[in-house]
């Protein structure tokens, strides 16, 4: 019984992105009274500001608004995860933007936690680049797993994909990802890294 109803859940966001898609602001109040809560407590552990979070939040939802016509039918909530993590990093840009163009230097109110840095270091650095040259399904695998911290079970339910897949495409994955960072920084001696 609980299977069938988060599939019920899974087919209605769905088709409430498809009405999203067609201009239905009440079919986002929907999506959203559906997933705002846990999008809020999962920034929230990634950003100590609430006010950023909720910005963020807002700015998630205002790209589903703007984007759902190119939701391409995978799982909502992995769907608008991606872009609240995204969003969650150009706001960390943002804010250290506005620090370093301050004449007096002074701290920023809330520090970059560790998390956050390697965020950005992996939507924005080499590892970042690297990924966006795998393809997207296996970039996504690695993203549930690796930067959300998702265990096997868990990556597969978000991203609505058998268990054995999300293990054989994180596999393909790190290989992939290995060649194209090698690609971006070859070795110096022509020899392998």
């Amino acid at each position: 019984m609980g299977g069938h109803r988060e599939n019920d859940d899974a087919d209605g966001d769905a088709a409430l992105l498809r009405s999203v898609a067609a201009g239905d602001a009440s079919a986002l109040a929907v999506l959203y009274d559906r997933h705002a809560g846990w999008l809020h407590a999962r920034l929230s552990r990634r950003c100590a500001d609430p006010e950023v979070v909720r910005e963020v939040l807002q700015d998630t939802f205002v790209t589903v608004w703007r984007s759902a016509a190119g939701h391409r039918g995978q799982e909502a909530g992995g769907w608008l995860w991606t872009i609240a993590a995204r969003r969650l990093v150009d706001a960390g840009r943002v804010q250290e933007r506005a620090a370093r163009a301050q004449t007096l230097p002074a701290p920023p109110a809330v520090a970059p936690s560790a998390e956050d840095r390697v965020l950005a270091a992996l939507e924005y650095g080499d590892v970042g680049t690297a990924l966006d040259r795998i393809s997207p399904e296996l970039r996504e695998v690695l993203r549930a797993t690796v930067v959300d911290g998702l265990t096997t079970r868990e990556a597969a339910r978000l991203l609505g994909i058998p268990e054995g897949t999300v293990k054989s495409r994180a596999v393909r994955a790190r290989a992939e990802l290995r060649a194209a960072l090698a690609r971006l920084n070859p070795s110096p001696t022509g020899g392998p890294a």
